[in-house]
């Protein structure tokens, strides 16, 4: 067993997970971004490729045209950043938590194999229940907001119960919804909690955009007294606007890894599979 294993099937509270989780980051740091680059990578590319697509389309650029692109441009540029961001985050979500599936099984060692596997044999259902994520989840919040937010909580676990309990997408989200109950307000704050703080790290890279934007803006009143706006959004706003994309997209990584430890803290609070396990290890020892 790695001398410094966390065990993830541990009820804790919301200040333990917070605190095991940049805990684990910290070390496990290179085969969590091992990980990460070697199974994300492809779908990474093409995510930030979509990025400067949208980016382009919806500002325009006075270097390649006059003006912005066409409507239907736009529409599309909004399409393919949709499929790519739906494609990412189902490919992130089993890259990280098959790399938990494996850290677990492995005690503490992962298998860059298994992960590499996992993710391959689960990368459709996982597409398959991200969409359905997001339609239940708009639909919700199109009924008078409280909804949409009630189902986010149990939805945004469904993918750590496919992966861990090895369901089927249906299964998935019913067993998800199960799982928050009589624990639901505890996951909401902890959910938001860990959002809330990879919100704030990602606002550090969009200063550099903000402080640009406001120079920008004043230069472009002072020279243009018609207030023509177009001239903020030139290549320098738009490479500093895919940037932080990058930064952001890679921190959020963080967010399936977190839901790991609410996924074993909740799943240990009804089934308690761990204190089965360490009971079970101990008459093995015994």
């Amino acid at each position: 067993m790695n001398s410094n294993y966390i065990r993830f099937k541990q009820q804790r509270e919301l200040g333990d997970i917070l605190s095991v989780l940049f805990k684990f980051l910290r070390e496990n740091y290179k085969t969590f971004f091992t990980s990460f680059f070697k199974f994300v990578t492809p779908a990474f590319i093409l995510l930030i490729a979509a990025i400067s697509y949208y980016t382009y389309s919806t500002v325009g650029s006075p270097v390649f045209s006059t003006g912005a692109l066409s409507e239907g441009e736009v529409i599309v540029s909004v399409m393919v950043l949709a499929v790519s961001v739906l494609l990412y985050s189902a490919v992130l979500n089993g890259t990280v938590l098959h790399y938990v599936r494996s850290y677990i099984a492995n005690n503490g060692d992962v298998v860059q194999a298994e992960v590499g596997q996992g993710v391959k044999q689960d990368l459709g259902k996982l597409i398959g229940l991200q969409v359905i994520v997001w339609v239940l989840t708009v639909a919700g919040l199109m009924l008078f907001l409280i909804p949409g937010i009630y189902v986010s909580v149990p939805l945004s676990l469904s993918a750590a119960v496919l992966v861990f309990r090895r369901t089927n997408i249906t299964d998935s989200i019913s067993e998800a919804f199960q799982l928050i109950k009589n624990n639901w307000w505890i996951t909401f704050f902890t959910i938001f909690v860990i959002v809330l703080l990879i919100y704030v790290i990602s606002f550090i890279f969009q200063l550099p955009l903000l402080i640009y934007t406001i120079i920008k803006m004043f230069t472009v009143f002072q020279e243009n007294s018609a207030g023509d706006m177009s001239g903020v959004f030139d290549w320098v706003y738009m490479l500093l606007s895919i940037i932080p994309s990058i930064f952001q997209y890679i921190l959020y990584s963080i967010l399936p890894l977190g839901l790991s430890f609410v996924y074993f803290n909740l799943n240990e609070r009804q089934n308690f599979t761990g204190t089965f396990e360490s009971i079970e290890n101990l008459g093995k020892h015994d």
